[in-house]
């Protein structure tokens, strides 16, 4: 187990979580085949209640968590740091023990407030098992998550990375598995199925877990976890560190439902407006459930590099910070804005290309859709940018300026989405577009503000980011020439998810390469992630070796 740097780290989390993200799209196929819509339905009332629930007892304190160890870390305060480790492992688990046993107490009542008087499908006690299964995650996943941050603050990155991997490929398997044995093979009931598909979220943080506990047990002396405290540690109580933890988790979990609430302003106001603007209820209901879920999940393969680069960047960040090296500061922001601009730009206006494809994979065809899609996908850059120079503030204790940004942007998305709505629909454009163009606007404002906030309190330059934004928009654009010219040949249009499915491996291989190709010859590659990272992938792909650094 070896440290790493910060965009090593950054690309190997990044790799991690993308590799997760496709696990978990691609599942859904086969699940919803063995367990059908009623199957599907119970699943997801489970994991929504689930996702509320494991928000409220584990949101912030990983992250606070590795902040915190970053910081005792890089002023040698190694002991000190253990004890947040077990202090905040403590907190967490109760928040998570607290939360279970609510869930187990009242899931009756939750079932019945889901299902309502909803008859012939799903039966109260049918969520109730689900839900009571689902609980069991809460026991494990908080502890997990916070011995993530335990490693990630130490800048060890590759055994939470690993962590995340073996938790999805093992919940994933007895997801599959286990409902298709309990409902082919054994005959048993679809709750049954159901609990066992639950239930594997908990096996697999479970194992995931005790692969993180024997990393840690091999590597005690890199850990530096028998350290005894120094002078200035004695004078670091338990209550000064539980605060810490407390003062520290509690932005990031305002962060986190800040976040969520931008779709809350999208479910409260888009059917209403649309149907007030002479849309039929199929066509609003449409437009909504892409905006809030669906497109989403495909936005997600994207949102995974900003959670790859946090999850490096939050503790060289803190690192720097404490140390008051604002030469590191500088060039770690510049670097994962660098990192944003090479990767979300060729991927979005990537999946926005093969829209029609991508969407058939996943939902089958739909033209209203697709089209909604097809502009959507662009919030996907908004987003990732906006989130981590939300979490650079907040790492840097700028409560206030990411907050009031968060605050401010949420406000303006409020009071602009319904005026946009009506605004488009008098200009002769479709209304639907109109939320996504409202969060394109806020959240590109937002950005703006916080790279001045940054440049004013920091002094961050951002020349070479701008350079590197131009040449990144220079072989985007050759990207998507050449691909529109094959195009004209070979047709991205279809109905046929076999066809979409081939289609979209060919367009993204040749779009790949035209890339890649582009980002050497320009030396792209090498001024983002550096000759070392670089030439180090290079040894490993025989077929790349002949590019030189010219």
């Amino acid at each position: 187990m070896k440290k790493n740097s910060f965009l090593e780290g950054a690309m190997i989390a990044t790799i991690g979580i993308v590799i997760c993200k496709i696990i978990g799209l691609f599942y859904v196929i086969p699940f919803y085949a063995i367990i059908g819509t009623q199957g599907g339905a119970l699943y997801s009332y489970a994991y929504s209640i689930y996702a509320i629930f494991l928000s409220l007892s584990n949101s912030g304190i990983p992250v606070a968590m590795s902040k915190i160890i970053s910081e005792y870390n890089a002023l040698g305060y190694h002991n000190t740091k253990e004890r947040a480790f077990k202090i905040g492992t403590m907190l967490i688990s109760g928040l998570g023990i607290f939360f279970f046993l609510v869930l187990i107490i009242f899931a009756p009542i939750l079932a019945k407030t889901i299902l309502g008087s909803a008859t012939g499908g799903n039966t109260v006690e049918g969520v109730t098992l689900v839900i009571r299964i689902v609980a069991t995650a809460l026991l494990i996943v908080p502890i997990e998550s916070t011995t993530q941050g335990y490693l990630q603050g130490q800048k060890f990155i590759t055994p939470s990375s690993m962590a995340n991997v073996i938790e999805q490929l093992v919940r994933v398997t007895i997801i599959i598995v286990g409902s298709f044995t309990a409902l082919k093979v054994f005959h048993l009931s679809l709750e049954t199925a159901v609990g066992i598909a639950v239930f594997a979220a908990t096996f697999g943080c479970l194992v995931a877990y005790f692969y993180l506990l024997r990393k840690i047990k091999k590597n005690r002396s890199k850990l530096r976890r028998e350290d005894s405290p120094c002078l200035a540690e004695k004078r670091i109580t338990n209550k000064d560190i539980l605060k810490k933890i407390i003062l520290y988790a509690l932005p990031f979990v305002v962060i986190d439902v800040m976040n969520s609430a931008y779709g809350i302003v999208d479910t409260m106001t888009v059917v209403s407006t649309m149907s007030d603007l002479g849309y039929s209820t199929k066509i609003a209901e449409t437009s909504i459930g892409v905006i809030a879920t669906w497109a989403t999940k495909l936005n997600m393969i994207i949102a995974s590099i900003v959670l790859g680069i946090s999850t490096s960047l939050i503790p060289n960040i803190a690192s720097a910070n404490v140390k008051k090296d604002y030469q590191d500061l500088d060039r770690k922001v510049n670097q994962s804005l660098q990192a944003l601009i090479t990767t979300t730009l060729p991927m979005a206006l990537g999946l926005s290309f093969l829209s029609t494809p991508v969407w058939v994979i996943f939902y089958g065809f739909d033209t209203l859709s697709i089209n909604i899609f097809s502009f959507y996908i662009f919030q996907a850059i908004t987003y990732s940018f906006y989130t981590v120079l939300i979490d650079i503030m907040q790492t840097l204790n700028n409560s206030k300026i990411s907050l009031g940004t968060l605050i401010g942007s949420f406000i303006a998305k409020a009071l602009l989405n319904t005026p946009m709505m009506i605004l488009f629909t008098k200009v002769g454009l479709e209304a639907y577009y109109a939320p996504i163009f409202t969060t394109l606007l806020t959240q590109t404002v937002s950005i703006l503000f916080l790279l001045y906030k940054l440049k004013q309190k920091y002094h961050i330059h951002y020349f070479n980011t701008f350079k590197t934004g131009l040449k990144s928009i220079l072989c985007v654009g050759i990207m998507v020439v050449s691909l529109a010219i094959i195009r004209l040949f070979i047709p991205v249009e279809t109905t046929s998810r076999m066809i979409a499915i081939a289609i979209t491996i060919f367009y993204t291989i040749i779009g790949a390469i035209i890339y890649i190709l582009c980002a050497f010859k320009s030396n792209l590659v090498y001024e983002v992630f550096g000759e070392k990272i670089v030439n180090g992938i290079l040894r490993r792909i025989p077929f790349i070796k002949k590019l030189k650094h010219s």
